[in-house]
């Protein structure tokens, strides 16, 4: 049985989200109420139809005051040893107010706060506060297309629920944004920066020039040596705590060049320890 909770802050892509869930093979319903998480599950464990087992459902505050209701279902999950993952999307107010006023879509709770989009969000994040501290996947969309909302939700579960830790190693630019997801953030501008160098200046660090240029200098060498010594230390300590996701993020200043070649590093370490990896690159697209 494979059981996926989608909730979220509104507008933060779950609709998305769940429709990336269905593409790789995820029988999903959305605006389930929480007080009916733990009947739905029973009735797809006790199905004879395959496809009911691997559910993914949307929950959120489109459900009223009975949205507290999915920490007790929570709990009654865990007790009866019922496997789990709850995945939580995230965005900036500031994008959040953007996307509601381009789509002229309703915040679900504005009639709560008497009109006021902007009361409406602090609300929402008052009540989703405890469930994203419990999730075990947490994507913030602020930055993301759709396009790449979906490659992340695909490269999460397309291989089915793992009870161990997925890594997701992340490139970013810091001019757009620190990744709020980030459990580990390298910061790498203290290297040498091939955006200087105008043969290179529109090449990224997925390309040989670029990423051989980055290397060459024995300050990124003695970096790379650093920031591997650290994650071989720190991935056994963050497995023991249970972790589900472990989000480590390395950013330059546009996110091309240093970030996407130290993030090919880590990535192609942590792949041939035999962990779990996936690689994204946030912002090497961006301008």
């Amino acid at each position: 049985m494979e059981f996926v909770i989608i909730t979220g802050l509104s507008g933060a892509g779950k609709s998305v989200a769940m429709r990336s869930m269905e593409d790789i093979g995820y029988y999903c319903v959305d605006n389930i109420p929480p007080v009916l998480v733990t009947t739905f599950y029973d009735l797809c464990e006790k199905s004879s139809d395959e496809r009911m087992k691997k559910m993914a459902v949307v929950t959120d505050v489109r459900s009223g005051d009975v949205f507290t209701d999915l920490f007790t279902a929570l709990d009654r999950l865990k007790s009866e040893d019922k496997p789990y993952k709850i995945l939580f999307l995230d965005a900036r107010d500031e994008v959040l107010l953007r996307r509601y006023k381009e789509t002229r879509r309703k915040h679900p709770l504005i009639d709560v706060t008497k009109g006021s989009t902007e009361d409406a969000l602090l609300l929402e994040r008052r009540l989703l506060m405890q469930v994203k501290a419990r999730a075990d996947y947490v994507i913030d969309t602020s930055l993301l297309a759709q396009m790449q909302l979906k490659e992340r939700i695909s490269s999460l579960f397309l291989g089915g629920l793992s009870m161990g830790m997925t890594v997701t190693c992340l490139s970013f630019g810091f001019k757009y944004g620190i990744p709020s997801e980030a459990d580990l953030v390298f910061d790498v501008r203290c290297l040498p920066n091939p955006f200087y160098i105008p043969e290179l200046k529109r090449h990224t660090g997925l390309e040989a020039c670029v990423f051989d240029y980055v290397m060459q200098f024995e300050q990124s060498k003695g970096f790379a040596e650093r920031m591997l010594a650290l994650v071989d230390y720190s991935l056994p300590l963050y497995l023991r705590e249970g972790k589900s996701q472990l989000v480590i993020a390395a950013g330059c200043t546009g996110g091309k060049h240093r970030s996407v070649t130290m993030t090919r590093i880590l990535y192609k370490h942590i792949l041939e320890s035999g962990q779990k990896v996936i690689v994204h690159h946030r912002d090497i697209a961006k301008e």
